[in-house]
């Protein structure tokens, strides 16, 4: 198994936010986390207008790992402002 890492450099309030975010949603497509970013709607996991618990863990799962792939790519000062957040 061959494992690819991608180093960003952290966002601390002061670089350029437009393309941390740019290099961040690349990051989240290539660890198929990217349907975070579609907010609570799940639009993607939900099939005939409903979303059955197995979805909803999934879809929660997902959430989690996009907010700590966000979170470690955040400085100690930009971390600080969004620590009491809890969702991507």
């Amino acid at each position: 198994m061959v494992t690819t890492r991608f180093d960003i450099e952290k966002f601390y309030g002061k670089m350029d936010f437009g393309l941390w975010r740019i290099k961040m949603k690349a990051l989240l497509v290539h660890q198929g986390l990217v349907d975070a970013l579609k907010g609570d709607s799940g639009e993607s996991l939900i099939t005939d207008g409903e979303e059955s618990s197995s979805d909803a863990a999934e879809r929660s799962k997902m959430m989690e790992k996009a907010h700590s792939a966000i979170i470690l790519c955040l400085g100690d000062k930009a971390l600080r402002k969004v620590s009491k957040e809890s969702i991507a």
